[in-house]
C-alpha cells in the first residue's frame, strides 16, 4: 500500500490536477445539493382516520376502531397500535419496526381497511390513510389576513395555493382556517306543516335528482350513439326548480318550501394571526428539493401575489425553516474558517508558516471531498449533516498533523522534502489508517440504532465517515504530494529535534519545555506502581463523585426557544364562540409582550389524523393553539426570557388555564412523566388514573398535567322507544334523521359546481331559528298514518358527554401526564413516582407503565452502553491487527476510561444538565478519538524497541518523540471545538461576531465532552 505514496509522489502533477478537480467539484456539489431542515425519515407510523358525521365516541370505537383493530392485528412489522374513537369518526395509529418498507406497509394497511369497511356504517367516509415522514412537515406558512369578507380572502388564498403548487420544489400548499362549503336547503317548518310535506319528501327528492345515470349506447346498424341522462345538480337553481308534489296542473317546488344557499358549515374553527382573521397557507417541501431554494421562491410568488391584493389584505411569512438551515450554514462556514486560522496559528507556532499552511488547507479540501461524497450518494444537506461536519472540524487534521510534523523532523535531521514527505507517507500509513479506523469504529454502532432518535442520529456517523475518510486520502497521498512540491521547514527550525531521531538519539539530549517534559516523564517511568495505583484510584473516585451526585437529564437538548405553543384549556360544553372569547383573552394577554414577534391563533377542537398539527398529541380538553414566534437570535432578545415572560402574562389572566410547550427540533419528545394505564375494567382503570394524577399535582416541581379521562360536559340521548315507534311504522334511522335537520342536517347528495376545486355537501336543515335542542320535542315526523310528533316516542335525557376514547393493543387505556417546572429534573420526578408506585396496592388487572420520554431515555441509555462495548471490540480489533499485542491493546484502550473520567468532570463543574444523545454521543465519539494518539505513541515504541532500545529508553525517547505532535493534534481539536463550547458564532460576510441563539446552542454538550 506505501507504494501508493512514491507512486503518487513521481506524478505530482496529476496528482495536483486530480486534487484541483475534485475540490471544484467538491464546491459545486456543495452548492448544488439541497438543503433540508430535518433529514428526510419515514416515522415508522401509518394513520387511518375514518369520519362519520355526527357519531359519537362509544358508537365510533363499536362502528369504526374496533373493526380497524380486528383486521390490522395480523400486520407483518408491526409493534404497536392506537385506536382513538372521536366525536365525528375514528382514528387507528399504526406503528412499525423503525427499518420498515413504507410502501409496502401502507399498501398492506390499505387492503386490511378495505376489509374492515365491510363493518362501517353506509354513511362513513372513504379512510383516509397518511404516511408520516419529517419532510411531510410544512417548512413554512403564508398567513393571508385583513379585513375582506371570507370568500374573498379564500379565493386569494386558493390563487396563491394554485401557484405554490405548481412549483417544482413544492409538494403541497393546504389552506389552514378555511370553512368546508355546503349546499343548504333551509325548508321551513312551518310551509311544510301548511302543505302536509315531510322533510323525507324533500331530501328523497334531492337525491332523487342527483344522479348521474350511464343509460348506454344505440346501435342502429347505420351509426352508434351513447345516450345519456344527465341528472346532477349543478347550481343551486337547479335544486330549487325540483319538484316535491304534484296535483293535476299545479306541483310543488322546493322553492315553495324552502330556499336554497350556498355557504359555509358552521364555525368550529377560528383562525387569527396577530389578532386579525387569517388563511394560512402550508408549503410542505418535496423531498429532494432545495430548501433555500423553495423558500426565497415562494416568498417571490407570495410578494407578488400581494400586489394585486386589496390594500387592505395582507401577508406574512413565518415557521420558516430555512432560517434554521441557513443559520446552520453560516454556523457551519464560520466554524470551518475559525478552525483554519486557530489550526494555522497553532501549526506555525510549533511547525512554521509552510508546514502550517499544508495542515490548514486539509480542512476545506476534506469538508469539498466530503461534500462529493454526499452527492454521489444521494444525501443532502441537512440538520444532522452540519452537525457532523462541525464535529469533524476539530478531528479531521490528525493524520494531516502527524503526516507533516514528521515530515518536518525528517528535514530537521537534513532529508530533502521530497524525500521527507515521501518517508512521513509510508512510515505514518498504517498508524493513522489505525487511528482513522478506531475513530470510525466508535461511530458504526450508530448506524445500527434501530429507533427513531436513532435514524436521526445515523446522519452523523454517515457524514464522518465521508469527511474522515477524505481527510485520510488528503493526509496519506495529497499531503505528500504537496509537500514533495511546496513543503520546506521555518528558518530557524528547532534542531532539538534531530537529537530525538535515530538509533544514537537521546532525548535528554534537549532542553527548554521539551527538555523539562522528559524529566517529569523519566523521574515518572521510574515509579510505575505509584503512577498507576494513583491514577485508577483517581478514576474510581471521579466516577464514585458522579454517581453520588444526582444529576439533570433530557434526551435532548433544552435550547433557546424561537417557537412555543401555548395550548388554551378549558372544560364543559362550550360552542365555538365560547371557545373563541376565551381564547381572545390569552391572545390579548401576549400581543403587546416585547419578545413576541407574531402569533397565530386557531380556536376549536379539530378531529382527524393531522388534528394535533406539529405538536402530535395535545391535551384533550384543549380548545385553541397559540403558535408564537419568539425574538431570538437578533443580539437584543433572549428566547428563554421571552418565554418566561409569556407565562407571566398568561398566568396574570383570571381563570385561564393554558399549557406552554415549546416547538422541539430533533427527535420528537413527549412530556417528561408520561403513564400508561390499561385495565379491562374502567371503573378500576378510572379509579387509579385519578390516584396517579391526584400524587402527582401533590409533588413540588411539576406542572402541566394532563390526563385522558372523560371531560366533564352534557349531551343530549335521543332515547326511541322502538315497540312504540314500531307501532307507527317508524325505526331509529328515520328518527336519527330528523334529529339531524336541528344540528349538521341531513346529507342528501353531493355535488361539484365548476368553481370549486372539491365536492360540496348537500344538506337539508331547518333555518338557524328553528334549530335548537327543544325543537325536537315539537318535531313532527311522517309516517305511513300521516304526520305525528316525534315526542310520542321518542326521549330527551341528558347525560354525561364522553369526548374520546384511547384504546391500546386491543384495550381501553388512560394516560396521565406532567412535566417538571425545572429543565432537566424530569427523570428525577419519574424516580420518585417509581418509588411511590412501588407503595401502592392498585386494583388486580391494572397495569402501570412509563411511556414516552422515559422509555426513549431508557432505551438511548441501553443503546450508548451496548455501542460503547461494541466499539471497543472493533477498536480492540483493529488495534490487534496493528499491534499483534494483547498488553499494548489494553493500554491504548485504557484512554477511553480516563478520557470519559475527563468528560464526568465536565458535567459536574460545567453543564447545568446532561443531554442523553449528546452526551453518550460525545462519550462514544471520544472513544474513537483518543486512542489515535495513543497508536502513534506505542507504534513509535515498538519501532524504537526494534533498534535496540530498552523499554524504559524506548519509553521515554517515544513519548519525547511523540510528544509534539501529541499537543498539536489535541490543541487543535479543543480549538475546533472551543467556539462550540462557548457559543460563538462568526458571521464573516457581514463581519458580526455573536453569542449564543438555539443554532449555536446544538453544540454546546457534544462540543464540551
Amino acid at each position: 500500500m506505501t507504494g501508493l505514496i512514491d507512486g503518487a509522489i513521481g506524478r505530482a502533477r496529476m496528482v495536483l490536477a486530480v486534487l484541483v478537480f475534485a475540490l471544484l467539484a467538491g464546491i459545486a456539489t456543495y452548492i448544488a445539493l439541497p438543503k433540508e431542515s430535518d433529514p428526510d425519515i419515514a416515522f415508522p407510523m401509518i394513520s387511518v382516520f375514518v369520519s362519520l358525521d355526527g357519531v359519537t365516541p362509544q358508537d365510533a370505537e363499536r362502528l369504526l376502531v374496533r373493526p380497524m383493530e380486528q383486521e390490522i392485528k395480523s400486520l407483518e412489522s408491526m409493534t404497536d397500535y392506537r385506536g382513538v374513537a372521536l366525536e365525528g369518526g375514528g382514528l387507528l395509529l399504526i406503528e412499525f419496526e423503525v427499518s420498515f418498507d413504507v410502501d409496502q406497509a401502507a399498501l398492506d394497511v390499505r387492503e386490511k381497511i378495505d376489509m374492515a369497511k365491510r363493518f362501517f356504517p353506509v354513511d362513513a367516509r372513504e379512510p383516509v390513510i397518511e404516511e408520516y415522514s419529517a419532510a411531510t412537515f410544512p417548512i413554512m406558512v403564508v398567513n393571508i389576513f385583513g379585513d375582506a369578507p371570507e370568500r374573498g380572502m379564500e379565493r386569494l388564498a386558493r390563487d396563491l395555493q394554485e401557484e405554490l403548487e405548481g412549483m417544482d420544489g413544492v409538494l403541497e400548499a393546504p389552506i389552514r382556517g378555511g370553512r368546508e362549503e355546503v349546499l343548504e336547503i333551509i325548508v321551513d317548518p312551518v310551509k311544510l306543516d301548511s302543505y302536509n310535506i315531510s322533510y323525507q319528501e324533500i331530501a328523497q327528492v334531492i337525491s332523487a335528482n342527483n344522479q348521474l345515470i350511464p343509460a348506454g349506447n344505440i346501435d342502429t346498424g347505420h351509426g352508434r350513439f351513447s345516450v345519456k341522462v344527465p341528472g346532477l345538480i349543478k347550481s343551486a337553481e337547479d335544486a330549487l326548480n325540483l319538484p316535491v308534489r304534484s296535483d293535476n296542473d299545479a306541483s310543488i317546488t322546493v322553492r315553495d318550501v324552502a330556499r336554497v344557499q350556498r355557504t359555509y358549515k358552521d364555525r368550529a374553527v377560528y383562525a387569527r394571526y396577530n389578532g386579525r382573521s387569517a388563511l394560512s397557507v402550508e408549503v410542505v417541501k418535496r423531498p429532494g428539493a432545495n430548501i433555500l431554494e423553495t423558500a426565497a421562491e415562494v416568498r417571490r410568488i407570495a410578494a407578488k401575489h400581494k400586489e394585486t391584493w386589496p390594500a387592505s389584505v395582507q401577508y406574512e411569512v413565518n415557521s420558516d425553516q430555512s432560517e434554521l438551515i441557513g443559520d446552520q450554514l453560516k454556523q457551519l462556514e464560520g466554524s470551518i474558517i475559525i478552525a483554519v486560522l486557530l489550526v494555522m496559528i497553532v501549526c506555525v507556532a510549533a511547525l512554521g508558516l509552510r508546514p502550517a499552511m499544508l495542515v490548514g488547507v486539509s480542512i476545506p479540501s476534506s469538508f469539498m471531498l466530503a461534500f462529493l461524497l454526499l452527492g454521489a450518494f444521494g444525501y443532502t444537506i441537512n440538520m444532522m449533516v452540519m452537525f457532523g461536519m462541525i464535529i469533524a472540524v476539530g478531528i479531521l487534521v490528525d493524520g494531516a498533523i502527524v503526516v507533516v510534523e514528521y515530515a518536518d523532523r525528517k528535514m530537521a535531521e537534513g532529508l530533502e522534502r521530497a524525500e521527507a514527505y515521501a518517508m512521513a507517507g509510508k512510515r505514518m500509513f498504517w498508524p493513522v489508517v489505525a487511528s482513522s479506523a478506531t475513530t470510525l469504529a466508535a461511530f458504526v454502532p450508530f448506524l445500527f440504532w434501530d429507533s427513531m432518535p436513532g435514524k436521526f442520529m445515523s446522519y452523523l456517523p454517515i457524514t464522518l465517515i465521508f469527511v474522515l475518510s477524505s481527510s485520510l486520502f488528503m493526509a496519506l497521498i495529497f499531503l505528500p504530494v504537496l509537500g514533495s512540491v511546496v513543503g520546506a521547514r521555518a528558518a530557524g527550525g528547532n534542531d532539538e529535534l534531530a537529537a530525538l531521531s535515530g538509533k544514537e538519539g537521546s532525548p535528554e539530549k534537549v532542553g527548554g519545555w521539551l527538555g523539562a517534559y522528559v524529566g517529569m516523564t523519566k523521574w515518572l517511568i521510574g515509579r510505575p506502581l505509584m503512577v498507576t495505583v494513583g491514577a485508577f484510584a483517581s478514576i474510581i473516585l471521579i466516577f464514585m463523585a458522579f454517581g453520588a451526585t444526582e444529576r439533570k437529564s433530557e434526551l435532548f437538548l433544552d435550547i433557546e426557544p424561537d417557537q412555543i405553543f401555548v395550548l388554551v384549556q378549558a372544560q364543559g360544553s362550550l360552542s365555538a364562540a365560547e371557545e373563541f372569547a376565551i381564547a381572545s383573552r390569552a391572545e390579548y394577554a401576549i400581543a403587546h409582550l416585547p419578545g413576541v414577534d407574531g402569533y397565530t391563533l386557531k380556536s376549536g377542537r379539530e378531529t382527524g389524523a393531522g388534528a394535533s398539527g406539529d405538536l402530535g398529541s395535545v391535551p384533550n380538553d384543549t380548545i385553541a393553539q397559540i403558535l408564537v414566534d419568539l425574538k431570538a437570535n437578533d443580539g437584543v432578545h433572549d428566547g428563554r426570557k421571552s418565554l418566561k415572560s409569556v407565562r407571566e402574562a398568561l398566568e396574570a389572566v383570571p381563570a385561564l388555564h393554558f399549557e406552554i410547550v415549546v416547538r422541539e427540533q430533533g427527535p420528537p419528545a413527549t412530556k417528561d412523566i408520561d403513564m400508561l394505564i390499561s385495565s379491562d375494567n374502567n371503573a378500576a382503570r378510572e379509579e387509579v388514573a385519578h390516584r396517579i394524577r391526584d400524587h402527582l399535582e401533590s409533588m413540588d416541581g411539576l406542572r402541566d398535567f394532563e390526563d385522558t379521562l372523560p371531560l366533564p360536559g352534557i349531551e343530549q340521548r335521543i332515547q326511541v322507544d322502538r315497540a312504540q315507534a314500531g307501532k307507527f311504522g317508524v325505526d331509529v334511522r328515520q328518527v336519527g334523521a330528523a334529529v339531524q335537520l336541528v344540528t349538521n342536517g341531513i346529507l342528501v347528495g353531493r355535488y361539484r359546481p365548476d368553481d370549486a376545486i372539491d365536492e360540496l355537501d348537500i344538506r337539508v336543515r331547518f333555518p338557524e331559528e328553528a334549530r335548537s335542542i327543544e325543537a325536537i320535542d315539537r318535531m313532527r315526523i311522517a309516517t305511513p298514518n300521516g304526520q305525528v310528533p316525534l315526542s310520542l316516542f321518542v326521549e330527551r335525557v341528558p347525560s354525561q358527554n364522553v369526548s374520546q376514547i384511547d384504546r391500546r393493543n386491543g384495550e381501553r387505556v388512560t394516560s396521565v401526564r406532567a412535566n417538571a417546572v425545572e429543565v432537566g429534573t424530569g427523570n428525577l420526578k419519574v424516580a420518585e413516582v417509581q418509588e411511590w408506585l412501588e407503595t401502592q396496592d392498585f386494583p388486580p388487572g391494572v397495569e402501570v407503565v412509563f411511556d414516552g420520554s422515559f422509555e426513549d431515555s431508557a432505551e438511548a441509555g441501553a443503546f450508548f452502553q451496548n455501542a460503547a462495548v461494541v466499539a471497543l471490540f472493533l477498536m480492540g480489533v483493529i488495534l490487534l491487527w496493528e499491534f499483534n499485542n494483547f498488553w499494548q491493546v489494553f493500554l491504548t484502550l485504557s484512554a477511553v476510561i480516563i478520557s470519559t473520567a475527563g468528560v464526568l468532570i465536565g458535567i459536574m463543574l460545567i453543564l447545568p444538565y446532561v443531554s442523553v444523545l449528546m452526551i453518550g454521543t460525545g462519550i462514544v465519539a471520544l472513544a474513537g478519538i483518543v486512542v489515535n494518539n495513543n497508536i502513534v505513541l506505542i507504534d513509535t515504541y515498538n519501532r524504537l524497541r526494534e533498534d535496540g532500545r530498552t523499554p524504559e529508553e524506548a519509553a521515554l525517547a517515544a513519548a519525547a518523540q511523540r510528544i509534539r505532535p501529541i499537543l498539536l493534534t489535541t490543541i487543535t481539536t479543543i480549538c475546533g471545538l472551543l467556539p462550540m463550547v462557548f457559543m460563538l458564532n462568526f458571521d464573516f460576510a457581514s463581519g458580526v461576531v455573536s453569542t449564543g441563539g438555539s443554532t449555536a446552542e446544538w453544540w454546546v454538550q457534544l462540543a464540551t465532552a
